[in-house]
């Protein structure tokens, strides 16, 4: 598979979990629950640190 290609689906896959994290932070926060925010803090991390490498991959197959 191209290179380019897998990293541009690895953002989208990445930007598709920030969808439904959504809700999970807004229902955390209307039921007061600190373990479920603090989760949902964890995977937002997660989720950066997932974007961040695919647009790495990103830039490195444009200059190849």
């Amino acid at each position: 598979m191209n290179p380019k290609l897998r990293a541009l689906l690895a953002v989208g896959a990445e930007l598709s979990r920030g969808i439904g994290l959504r809700g999970k932070i807004r229902q955390a926060r209307e039921d007061n629950d600190r373990l479920v925010m603090a989760d949902a803090i964890v995977t937002v991390l997660g989720l950066i640190t997932g974007v961040a490498l695919a647009v790495r991959e990103v830039r490195k197959a444009e200059r190849e």
